[in-house]
């Protein structure tokens, strides 16, 4: 496999705002990435209609919720102790060897507590992978092209979760079944990370990140440092509320969706899966183009008025008009992409985490995005399920515009940064550049 790249693509990578010693990542996080979001929309009705409740269904994937948690802390931490590179490896070693028990022994026994077990740990997998990419996008790209390099991380990412992952099973379960396209999932995985190890050789990313300072700390302060940066740097704590919300209804999502679709709308699953299939395209095509404006009109107003009160609005509009047009297919396509693009205004959260603090914490800093990240996988399906309870669906749709609410006004009023592209001419933010230079020294 050739890892190195010709001046003329290097330039093109560059003008496109992929950093070139990178480029087989991104491949490599699409691979993974599809692999894993193969079974993201059909997993919770197969298991429900294999001897399982819905809630229980849901139990499940909640507590997979908890792991990706785990799993996104400890792909910022641990990148940061370790090196990215090692990080990705881990990940994906985890990954194929509890789907295999998932796959092997779990689900033909109908075992419960097997099926919460495998699928549960597997959870930790792929959030150390991807988002240990994440981490090595942000210490190898330079400032100018973070926001660009972030797009493309999340057009990869999205990309196979759930849209190309989606795309496969359509097909897929066709040919050869829903328990046979689970194992395809795992080839798809593998292949990804052999790609990561044979193509990407970008140096940064082989090594930790921690400077001789913060080396002599020990592993367990680094790795905590990456939880007191909250209250040591309060915008990184307001960040990590808007993390979360990003893709908190996104996840909840998956719970309700397949459902509302096919039996209150009355789509099939085929029509189903199609609709999440175009939406995740159109949605993941403008995740570099975002990231590229905001690196010229800024990252905080991409993120507060593109991002929270555009998603906050197009969510609601794939929830009502699907009913008020009587189940029209078209109009529910349009909604859905438009849902799909707003998402991409939280494209510029990862270039704000990294720019919030002192160089020394920059490491910290991603940790925390990552696990703010992970907590929204938790928290869609944890919040559908105890405000379905009490409100409905309809209750749940609007607690979630309102979070989306909430992430705008905590962008605008507390994510200024003296290195966003938007607000260089702002007097704010360049008093704040001399009080975070003076912090530092």
């Amino acid at each position: 496999m050739t890892t190195t790249t010709s001046p003329a693509a290097s330039s093109l990578l560059v003008r496109l705002g992929i950093p070139p010693a990178l480029a087989w990542g991104y491949i490599a996080v699409l691979l993974f990435m599809i692999g894993d979001g193969v079974e993201s929309n059909y997993l919770a009705p197969y298991l429900s209609h294999n001897g399982f409740t819905l809630d229980i269904a849901a139990t499940v994937i909640a507590f997979y919720g908890i792991t990706v948690t785990l799993g996104s802390w400890l792909a910022g931490s641990l990148s940061t102790l370790i090196g990215p590179r090692k990080v990705m490896l881990l990940g994906g070693t985890i990954w194929i060897v509890f789907e295999i028990l998932f796959l092997a022994f779990a689900l033909p026994a109908q075992s419960f507590v097997g099926i919460a077990l495998t699928y549960g740990v597997r959870g930790v997998a792929y959030p150390m992978f991807a988002y240990a990419f994440l981490v090595w996008i942000q210490s190898a790209a330079p400032t100018e092209m973070r926001g660009s390099a972030t797009g493309w991380f999340w057009l990869a990412f999205t990309g196979g979760l759930p849209t190309l992952g989606s795309l496969v099973a359509i097909f897929s379960i066709r040919a050869i079944g829903e328990y046979g396209t689970f194992w395809l999932s795992l080839v798809l995985v593998v292949l990804g990370m052999a790609i990561m190890l044979l193509a990407v050789k970008e140096r940064s990313g082989y090594s930790s990140l921690l400077d001789d300072q913060q080396r002599s700390q020990g592993t367990w302060r680094t790795l905590m440092g990456g939880i007191d940066i909250l209250w040591r740097e309060p915008r990184i704590a307001a960040a990590a509320v808007v993390r979360i919300i990003n893709t908190t209804p996104y996840f909840g999502f998956f719970i309700f969706l397949p459902g509302f679709f096919t039996e209150r709308i009355g789509f099939s699953q085929t029509e189903y899966l199609s609709l999440i299939t175009i939406m995740g395209l159109v949605g993941m095509s403008f995740n570099p183009i975002v990231g590229k404006i905001s690196d010229r009109i800024g990252w905080r107003k991409v993120l507060t008025f593109f991002g929270g009160l555009g998603s906050g609005i197009a969510m609601l509009l794939m929830y009502f008009v699907p009913q008020w047009s009587g189940g029209s297919f078209i109009l529910s396509v349009i909604c859905a992409c438009l849902y799909g693009i707003t998402l991409c205004g939280y494209v510029p959260a990862a270039a704000l985490f990294s720019s919030l603090c002192a160089t020394k914490d920059k490491g910290n800093a991603m940790a925390i995005y990552c696990f703010a990240a992970g907590l929204s996988t938790f928290f869609g399906p944890a919040l559908y399920s105890g405000l379905n309870a009490l409100f409905g669906t309809e209750g749940v749709i609007w607690c979630y515009a309102l979070l989306y609410l909430i992430s705008a006004v905590t962008s605008w009023c507390f994510l200024l940064s003296p290195l966003d592209p938007g607000e260089q001419n702002n007097p704010a933010a360049r008093r704040l550049r001399k009080l975070d230079s003076v912090t530092s020294e």
